[in-house]
């Protein structure tokens, strides 16, 4: 069955972005130099996220390809065409994600973001890792990545990792889950 993570940054108060969705205390962070995003995202084949996210991403990345050779599925209760490497799903989040664990690919499911999508598969206890880097910055209001949920978990620590001034955690779901 294949892995389904998550890896995102939030702010030391707990949110994936400002209440506009701005990003801009992420870049402002220092990492100096170190990352654990490329050896990460090697192991991924199929991005999930949910359709503000996917729209943020593209703005991001408006002049260069997005993410090429990754599947990619965006949640959208807007219908929408299927575009390369894009499928746009209305359906059940659990559901999905279910089906794609099903699917003959050694690669990881990442789990992109936002915090409502992230709460709902985290409920229905799929999601396997998290790497969560916290920036040293107090945002005061904006998306938070665990909105309020039935989703109580205890997790099983893997490792920190320092990266300039972000600090990285990981955890994972317990063995006995």
């Amino acid at each position: 069955m294949r892995k389904v993570v998550f890896y995102g940054a939030v702010s030391l108060d707990g949110y994936l972005a400002a209440k506009n969705d701005s990003l801009e205390w992420l870049f402002a962070t220092d990492l100096a130099g170190a990352s654990t995003y490329e050896a990460f995202e090697k192991q991924v084949t199929t991005m999930v996220m949910g359709r503000i996210t996917y729209e943020e991403v593209l703005k991001l990345m408006a002049t260069q390809p997005l993410y090429p050779g990754k599947e990619k599925v965006v949640f959208s209760h807007r219908a929408r065409e299927k575009m390369e490497e894009v499928t746009f799903v209305a359906d059940d989040p659990i559901a999905v994600v279910r089906k794609l664990q099903q699917q003959e690919d050694p690669g990881w499911i990442w789990i992109v973001g936002g915090g409502g999508l992230l709460t709902e598969l985290i409920a229905g206890d799929l999601i396997d890792e998290y790497w969560i880097q916290i920036a040293p910055v107090l945002l005061g209001a904006g998306k938070p990545l665990f909105p309020a949920g039935n989703y109580r978990r205890r997790l099983e620590y893997v490792e920190t990792t320092q990266m300039g001034e972000l600090v990285e955690l990981h955890y994972r779901k317990p063995k006995e889950s």
